[in-house]
């Protein structure tokens, strides 16, 4: 995978993240009583800013000063 590839893909990534944290929002300001369904939504997002950092930490690397 390039980097254009992965900078592709971390963008992906950001919004999926953004969609599942509304997601979660919407269900708990609404009531749901399905607390399984949001802690499924909950590990996936976590799962998700995983990914987003090994990709971020590939594309922006440490200085060392």
């Amino acid at each position: 995978m390039n980097e254009e590839e992965m900078r592709k893909r971390l963008e992906v990534l950001r919004i999926e993240h953004r969609d599942l944290d509304a997601a979660i929002d919407a269900l708990t300001a609404a009531g749901a009583s399905d607390q399984l369904q949001i802690a499924r939504l909950k590990k996936r997002k976590l799962r998700l800013k995983d990914q987003i950092s090994l990709i971020e930490d590939y594309l922006i690397p440490d200085i060392i000063a």
